[in-house]
């Protein structure tokens, strides 16, 4: 639903946007950004983000502009909360569907207990290894593109967070969860430690970010609409 609200983006907005599918966090910033300068004639204006969301994510994504772009460190050391699907039974490279599946393990022994009981290992704070297929940096290089060359990549386990961990449903293979975590937590790496623990293997389906901090899904708007607001603006001034 579109709205008569006025933007003042060189002075400053926090966009709550929703992700579609297949767009990387850097394709909305640059759509925003020349939206901004297409409808509006503003030619210089920064445009940034608060936190990477996946290519095949989906969800909520704090975008800033102009003088707000000065509160993104603060705005990505918010907690997030996530919906989404785990597949049982195999795994991908990139702990996600981006890579084809490069092996498969029995799920004969997994019940709906077993898999109550392994999501509650996982809450508090656990140590978990970054994807390597991620942006974490390996000498100034992202650790992604090492492994679409099909580098060695050696990433450090880190401490995180999980505050709640809820399976909503306990199919087999498709399991449905809810996560409450800190900053950092890569919710393809629980995935797959999430298929360990269950002496299989799993790999990330779906994934929605549904909260940061105290922002929702819910308040967010698409690119599409944003660009109508913009042009109403346009019209109206």
């Amino acid at each position: 639903m579109l709205s008569s609200r006025k933007y003042n983006f060189p002075e400053g907005e926090i966009l709550l946007i929703d992700k579609p599918a297949s767009w990387t966090s850097f394709d909305v910033v640059n759509k925003i950004r020349y939206m901004i300068k297409h409808h509006l004639g503003i030619r210089k204006i920064k445009v940034g983000h608060a936190g990477t969301l996946d290519p095949l994510a989906t969800g909520l994504l704090i975008v800033c502009t102009g003088k707000a772009t000065k509160q993104i460190s603060g705005l990505t050391g918010m907690d997030k909360e996530y919906t989404g699907t785990f597949y049982l039974g195999a795994t991908t490279p990139s702990y996600d569907r981006e890579t084809a599946i490069d092996q498969t393990y029995n799920i004969d022994h997994i019940s709906a207990n077993l898999i109550q009981d392994t999501a509650k290992k996982f809450v508090g704070s656990i140590e978990q290894i970054p994807p390597a297929f991620s942006a974490v940096r390996i000498d100034g290089t992202r650790a992604y593109k090492k492994a679409r060359k099909q580098e060695d990549v050696k990433l450090s386990p880190r401490q995180v967070d999980i505050y709640e961990f809820e399976i909503t449903r306990t199919g087999v293979p498709e399991t449905s969860f809810r996560v409450l975590c800190s900053k950092g937590t890569y919710i393809r790496s629980l995935a797959y430690d999430f298929g360990k623990s269950l002496n299989s293997g799993a790999y990330l389906y779906s994934l929605c970010r549904t909260r940061i901090g105290n922002f929702s899904i819910e308040d967010a708007i698409s690119i599409q609409d944003l660009g109508k607001e913009m042009i109403l603006m346009q019209q109206n001034s």
